[in-house]
């Protein structure tokens, strides 16, 4: 990977600065008074986020694939312009699998640094009606994620499915729980969509789960007993909220994902995936974000 002069003229001494990521893909690291983080141009991808003294945030597949046409498993992957499986297409849309382009690295007076990306025009986008997608990254005590979606058509709808789909670091999955979903509908991705009511105040995982609990607005926490920390996901503009673990037999399955994998992670993903599907009038801009804290338990 050669940094360009454009990419020189955008680092910030001592804050911000490319590198050579697994790969040979394009990565800046990211240091501000509080924290570090790492963000790959391929697929405008948040790989790591760590307070100074604590655990990562983020949790990221040693057996994950960095290479062109390949999503990387872990992190923040970005999901759109759909949700899941589509015949003929990439799984999750194609945002997750493009190399984004780097717009602007702004440090705000308080020392956070915000990064500026810019999914650039393809042969799949072209297919839809015009549209453009920024995503800002902000990292500092928090680290917050917004993407912005725009219609530039003058005359068609845009209709879409986004989500962040956000895999977070866990001492071990039996010692978490998830909570802020009580009394809210999901569809059962186990059990071929089968619409549930949550009962619980604290979810936890034993075994696959793959749910897409619809209509919530509200701010969800993971509680970590083994790391004694909860993680807060604060969200805007998100009306899906997605919990994950593959478990056994699924792990196995996956070429980048290790068999034992399963036992330090949860997805808990933002978005407008299934129902929630967003429907955008020509002109129309809109917004997806989410603001990560971590908390002692």
């Amino acid at each position: 990977m050669a940094t360009t002069q454009w990419q020189k003229k955008l680092e910030i001494p001592g804050r911000v600065f490319f590198t050579e990521g697994n790969g040979d893909l394009s990565k800046l690291k990211i240091n501000t008074a509080w924290s570090e983080a790492e963000v790959y141009l391929h697929g405008a991808h948040v790989t790591h986020f760590q307070k100074k003294n604590e655990p990562p945030l983020l949790f990221m597949s040693q057996f994950s694939r960095f290479q062109d046409g390949s999503p990387i498993r872990g992190g923040i992957p970005l999901i759109f312009p759909w949700f899941g499986s589509r015949e003929g297409q990439p799984a999750h849309g194609f945002a997750r699998t493009q190399e984004w382009e780097l717009r602007e690295i702004a440090q705000s007076p308080d020392g956070q640094v915000a990064l500026r990306l810019s999914l650039p025009d393809s042969p799949q986008a072209a297919l839809l009606p015009k549209f453009t997608v920024e995503y800002c990254v902000t990292i500092g005590q928090t680290l917050a994620a917004e993407l912005i979606v725009t219609n530039e058509s003058k005359d068609q709808d845009l209709t879409f499915e986004n989500c962040l789909h956000t895999y977070f670091q866990v001492g071990d999955i039996s010692a978490v729980s998830v909570t802020g979903l009580k009394g809210v509908d999901y569809l059962d991705q186990t059990e071929n969509f089968a619409r549930k009511t949550e009962r619980l105040d604290h979810i936890k995982v034993s075994s696959e789960t793959d749910r897409i609990y619809l209509d919530t607005t509200a701010a969800t926490e993971i509680h970590d007993s083994k790391l004694q920390r909860r993680i807060h996901i604060e969200t805007a503009g998100s009306r899906s909220t997605v919990v994950w673990n593959p478990w056994v037999n699924k792990s196995q399955q996956m070429p980048d994902f290790g068999n034992e994998e399963f036992h330090q992670m949860i997805c808990v993903e933002s978005g407008n995936v299934a129902e929630n599907k967003i429907t955008l009038p020509a002109g129309k801009k809109s917004s997806l974000k989410i603001v990560l804290s971590t908390l002692a338990l």
